[in-house]
């Protein structure tokens, strides 16, 4: 999915750019970007299997580990939050930042900067809670903004079901459609679903986290908007390209 979905004179969703400048800044920085040295001590070993070792205690450290989580020390309580700043290669992050610019823009014009701040860090914390509480021994690190983003998407949907959106469907061909968001984001949600139900805690894309995050987010933004005005259409349509699997999957370390 690429493209904008903020409405033509509408505010600089600057919350939504400070997200994704944090998980690129982030990921750039750390062991699995490919562009530091990790660790940068001086003399330190910079071989192929080092870099692997490092970026396992990278996750382990800074990602959700289930067991850990729930049976480790009090320090793994902060794991929820700062997994949310981590992705595992550049296929999960630009993945991950595509959908966010394209929904988080519209999300947080209608809730206004602090609330979407709040609700994108909590629809994140929660979905990874809620993928720990279902695999509550597994060993797998869970990392990724997938669960947060998420929320945003079925926040989106109750506040912008008939904006219009985008969309590339492979097997039509990669031919361009455009549909109304309840659409898409409904053909999204259902599809991890039916993913989630199939899937098991061994390595992979966590979408437990994703069905969480975007129930969260869209009972969320029915709780608080459910007797103001919903936004039939946008002013502007979404724009963008969507690939409707949803963000792309990971090498797990579960990634949401």
């Amino acid at each position: 999915m690429i493209g904008k979905a903020a409405r033509p004179g509408s505010a600089t969703p600057v919350v939504t750019y400070a997200l994704m400048g944090i998980c690129c800044a982030v990921f750039v920085l750390g062991p699995t970007s490919g562009l530091t040295i990790w660790p940068a001590a001086p003399g330190a070993d910079t071989s192929g299997p080092a870099q692997l070792a490092a970026q396992s205690a990278y996750f382990a450290r800074w990602g959700v580990v289930p067991e850990e989580l729930w049976h480790g020390p009090p320090g793994e309580a902060l794991t929820p939050l700062t997994a949310l700043f981590l992705h595992g290669n550049w296929l999960h992050l630009l993945g991950n930042m595509l959908f966010l610019h394209v929904f988080g823009a519209m999300a947080e014009e209608r809730m206004g900067r602090v609330a979407f701040a709040l609700f994108y860090l909590a629809a994140g914390v929660l979905a990874l809670l809620g993928y720990a509480a279902a695999h509550a021994h597994s060993e797998q690190t869970l990392v990724g903004a997938s669960g947060a983003i998420s929320g945003v998407l079925g926040a989106f949907l109750y506040l912008f079901p008939r904006a219009r959106v985008t969309s590339l469907f492979p097997f039509l061909f990669f031919l361009p459609l455009r549909f109304p968001a309840w659409a898409v984001l409904l053909f999204w949600f259902v599809l991890q679903w039916l993913a989630a139900r199939a899937a098991d805690d061994r390595p992979g894309v966590a979408y437990l986290a994703h069905v969480v995050g975007f129930s969260l987010g869209f009972l969320y933004a029915w709780a608080r908007y459910r007797r103001a005005v919903r936004v039939k259409g946008a002013a502007g349509p979404s724009e963008g390209l969507s690939s409707p699997g949803g963000p792309p999957p990971t090498p797990d370390r579960s990634q949401p």
